[in-house]
């Protein structure tokens, strides 16, 4: 039986009151799939980078500190 099939035998079974939250959960599997464009994978591998080494900056404090740090830039 392939996975497919076995989800389909599983859904089969699912009283019709849960219904709704199948649908749901299926729904968020297929709709908003996002791929990363390059720039956001370069800044991924950036971060990694800086972790690996213990450079780049550290901050400590309230986010609301930290935007305004942002803003003030």
């Amino acid at each position: 039986m392939s996975d497919r099939e076995r989800a389909i035998q599983l859904l089969e079974a699912v009283p019709d009151y849960k219904i709704e939250y199948v649908i749901a959960y299926l729904q968020g599997m297929i709709v908003g799939e996002r791929i990363p464009n390059d720039e956001t994978l370069e800044a991924f591998r950036e971060v990694d980078e800086m972790k690996k080494d213990g450079k780049g900056q550290h901050f400590s404090g309230s986010t609301s500190e930290f935007l305004n740090t942002l803003l003030e830039d």
